[in-house]
C-alpha cells in the first residue's frame, strides 16, 4: 500500500493543543485537504460544519474522546493521538468510545501509513483494527511491559478485532 495514494485529496482535520505537532502533522499528510484546530470548541466547529474523510484527535488538551463522540454521529473515522494518555486504560477506552486507531506520538512519523489503514479499512469496509494489531500490537506489548494487556481483556480484543 502507497500511503500518498490513499490519502491524496482526502479530507483531513487534525486535533491539538500543540502548534509544533499541527505543523508536523500538516507536513506528514501534505497530500490530503488538511484543517487544522488547536481548541476543542475549533474543532467541534469544523466537524459541525464540514464532511471529513477522517480525524486524526489528540487526547489531551483538546477533549479529545468528546470530539470522538461528535465525529462518530457524523460518520468521521477517528485516529486518537497521545504522549500523555498512553496507557492500558486509554486505549481501552479508545476503542470502546469508536476510535478506529491509536497511536502514540512517538510513532508520529509513521502516521501517514496509520491515517492511510484507517482510509483503506472504510473503503474497503474492513476493521482497522486488525491493521492497528499488526503494526502496533508489539509496540504495545513493550510499552505496557508484556502482552498481558492482551490476555487481561482478551474477549474485549477478540469483539474489537472481529467488529
Amino acid at each position: 500500500m502507497d500511503p500518498g495514494k490513499v490519502i491524496m485529496g482526502k479530507r483531513i482535520l487534525i486535533v491539538d493543543d500543540e502548534k509544533d505537532i499541527l505543523d508536523l502533522l500538516t507536513e506528514l499528510l501534505e497530500l490530503g485537504k488538511i484543517d487544522v484546530a488547536q481548541s476543542f470548541e475549533e474543532a467541534k466547529g469544523f466537524i459541525e460544519r464540514y464532511e471529513y474523510d477522517i480525524a486524526v484527535l489528540d487526547i489531551m488538551g483538546v477533549k479529545g474522546f468528546e470530539l470522538l463522540k461528535i465525529a462518530n454521529k457524523k460518520g468521521i473515522p477517528a485516529l486518537m493521538l497521545t504522549a500523555h494518555a498512553l496507557t492500558e486504560e486509554s486505549l481501552k477506552k479508545s476503542a470502546e468510545n469508536g476510535a478506529a486507531y491509536y497511536v502514540p506520538k512517538d510513532e508520529i512519523n509513521r502516521i501517514s501509513t496509520f491515517v492511510a489503514d484507517v482510509l483503506e479499512a472504510k473503503e474497503k469496509n474492513k476493521n482497522p483494527w486488525v491493521r492497528w494489531f499488526d503494526r502496533l500490537g508489539t509496540s504495545f506489548d513493550v510499552i505496557f511491559t508484556g502482552p498481558n494487556w492482551r490476555e487481561d481483556e482478551k474477549e474485549f480484543w477478540e469483539k474489537q478485532i472481529r467488529g
